[in-house]
């Protein structure tokens, strides 16, 4: 009969206990921030980053509200998916953020200067990102340069030509590029009704189903295929792998081609719905590839868990625009946000410490019960 798992041996359980954990110790620590600087309103403050949409008395706004969170969530879905499926394969992307970038310059230019439909528009975003993370792939498997380390230079690279090929699509009035609804109304994604059930928001396309289903599908490659078999078993260990006749090479390319294309599709996902433009004076990498390495720990390196981990963060980092800015600054809301972020990539550590604690608690009884079974084997010898 085969031996039941303990729920706490589980490693769906103990994802969900560590998750809860970090986002537990990053509201308290917030919260702690709070009562130093100002006591008397840190409670409201703390309970109106977590309400966010929910603040709002309407109905009808909050759902309005509830449909923005979800349109920043799908590039945050892509993104953490981008992280996790080159981790599976024992590679760190942080150059998930340029691949993210690139996304968009390949996805904006593509519907501001030509205005392409939307699905050309994707697949040119898709296109891009998957050679920006090809680039990587091929330096770690033929030039063995870490994945870090190329990453990490392609954001810049990736920042700073967004900006020289988006400097023409620039609205003379600002810094932004031009609004897609008023040059291009066709490069943008299609609501297909969604808008509707968001009263009426313009800005809820099909990139929240989009992102679900491509969710879904990774996680079907990874944990159910032969092909997600070979990437993660070439993670492990690559020399094994490339003794049991698997091209270690073709895996860790494809799998950065992969991991690219994901993170520029997220990056088509939000800037085709035309919710924010481009700034093409940035001298910065946006955060969404970042926050996307803390939604995939956040969610236990599961695609499925992802999902859930990215409306998190998003709901977070939209609910701390609403403390009271006359009890605090501007930038605390930005503080709390990071603070309980950076706390959701300790979700592997947490589990560590669990299953170490598991296994001297295991250890112990085992020894207890030995001892006894001694004991009791000496005393029917001595009857």
């Amino acid at each position: 009969m085969k031996q039941r798992t303990p729920l706490l041996r589980k490693n769906g359980f103990q994802t969900i206990l560590s998750s809860l954990l970090c986002i537990i110790l990053g509201l308290l620590v917030g919260y702690l921030v709070l009562l130093i600087i100002n006591a008397e309103g840190a409670w409201n403050a703390i309970v109106d980053v977590l309400k966010n949409f929910m603040k709002y008395p309407s109905g009808a706004a909050r759902m309005k509200y509830l449909g923005s969170t979800l349109v920043k969530t799908a590039p945050l879905i892509m993104c953490s998916l981008s992280v996790l499926f080159a981790y599976k394969v024992g590679l760190f992307n942080i150059g998930a953020a340029g691949q993210y970038v690139i996304g968009a310059a390949a996805g904006l230019y593509c519907a501001l200067m030509p205005g392409l439909p939307w699905y050309v528009c994707l697949l040119a975003a898709v296109a891009a990102g998957a050679i920006s993370g090809a680039i990587c792939g091929v330096l770690r498997a033929y030039c063995n340069v870490n994945v870090v380390i190329s990453g990490i230079m392609l954001n810049w690279i990736s920042l700073y030509a967004t900006n020289l090929l988006l400097k023409p699509g620039m609205d003379p009035t600002g810094k932004d590029t031009f609004r897609l609804v008023k040059e291009h109304k066709d490069s943008i994604l299609p609501t297909l009704g969604l808008d509707k059930l968001f009263s009426n928001n313009q800005y809820v396309t099909i990139a929240i189903p989009i992102a679900i289903i491509v969710a879904i599908v990774i996680w079907i490659i990874l944990d159910k295929t032969k092909f997600g078999y070979e990437l993660k078993a070439t993670g492990n260990n690559l020399n094994a792998a490339k003794y049991c006749g698997m091209k270690e090479n073709r895996n860790i390319i494809l799998t950065m081609v992969i991991s690219g294309a994901l993170a520029g599709l997220g990056a088509a996902l939000f800037y085709l719905s035309d919710i924010e433009q481009w700034n093409v004076n940035s001298s910065s990498v946006p955060a969404m590839g970042f926050n996307g390495i803390a939604a995939a720990f956040l969610g236990g390196l599961n695609p499925i868990g992802a999902i859930f981990s990215s409306f998190f963060i998003q709901h977070i980092t939209l609910g701390g625009g609403n403390v009271d800015l006359s009890h605090y600054c501007a930038q605390i809301a930005d503080f709390i946000s990071s603070v309980i972020i950076y706390l959701c990539g300790f979700v592997l550590f947490f589990k560590s410490v669990l299953n170490r604690f598991l296994d001297k608690r295991d250890e112990k009884r085992i020894q207890r019960e030995k001892a006894a079974n001694a004991e009791a084997t000496e005393k029917g010898g001595n009857k």
